[in-house]
């Protein structure tokens, strides 16, 4: 291990057991990623109480319930499954995140351990700044977050997890077993990926239909909501939300891209019969 990357180690350390020291009941926020696999790591080598949580979206990859269990990670399951969701409210999309809420930021206990690096995106350099900070879910709910490895970088993280053997989700070994630490692992269809899901869907085409099946359910209920006004169908309110950035974006590149029978070109596209 580097002298960077141990003094990086250390600090972490002395601040878990800072933390634990006034806070005995923390929890840690555990995603079966590649950075809660570290924070983990990072608990268990400061010697700290904890108890590692994770809260089942019901939309990760395959894979990562068994990966949870395999670390001896408590499965916490949310009150409505991800479907169930897109049945009620319709597509999250970039600015409607309502998924997020319900299936993942809530609050457990007081203080809570989050594998979070500013490196990541420019959005969390700006709103991260310091390894702890108060989350505020309410007016009754605040929780002590804190941040281990928050100025680590990618490479701190490989080279952490290569010296300690920390064995990581499937997801990111290649074929040849090798490790690959830039895959990414979160919720399939996010909309908040480069491509706004598009290749998972294009990976999975089944996953598209469930979205879509389920998204009719609401279409078919909510027949006053401002979808209704916008889009002639769910397919073609699928399309704006998965091949567009925004409105104005779908408007100008809606000939170049499908024709006006968004359920057959979607068909085509995907090779799925919907």
């Amino acid at each position: 291990m580097t002298p960077e990357l141990q003094k990086k180690v250390d600090f972490a350390i002395r601040l878990l057991q800072q933390i634990a020291a006034a806070k005995p009941d923390i929890e840690l926020c555990y995603s079966g990623g590649k950075d809660s696999d570290v924070i983990l790591e990072l608990a268990r080598m400061a010697g700290i109480s904890f108890t590692a949580i994770y809260k089942n979206t019901t939309i990760d990859p395959p894979h990562t319930i068994q990966h949870c269990l395999d670390n001896g990670v408590q499965i916490v399951q949310p009150k409505m499954t991800f479907f169930q969701m897109i049945e009620k409210h319709g597509f999250p999309s970039r600015f409607a995140r309502f998924c997020c809420t319900t299936l993942k930021e809530y609050k457990i206990k007081d203080t809570a351990i989050l594998g979070i690096r500013r490196e990541e995106s420019r959005r969390r350099a700006a709103r991260y700044k310091e390894p702890t900070q108060c989350r505020v879910y309410s007016a009754q709910e605040r929780v002590e977050q804190v941040f281990p490895i928050l100025e680590w970088t990618q490479r701190d993280v490989e080279e952490f997890i290569k010296e300690r053997g920390t064995r990581l989700h499937p997801l990111y070994y290649r074929e040849d077993g090798t490790l690959d630490c830039s895959r990414r692992l979160g919720c399939l269809g996010c909309p908040l990926q480069s491509d706004r899901g598009l290749g998972d869907f294009k990976a999975n085409p089944k996953l598209m239909r469930q979205w879509i099946r389920r998204g009719k359910i609401w279409w078919d209920t909510k027949p006053h909501s401002k979808a209704h006004s916008r889009f002639s169908d769910i397919y073609e309110c699928f399309v704006a939300r998965t091949f567009h950035d925004t409105m104005a974006d779908m408007t100008l590149n809606r000939e170049a891209l499908f024709q006006t029978d968004w359920k057959t070109e979607l068909e085509k596209y995907f090779n799925i019969e919907l």
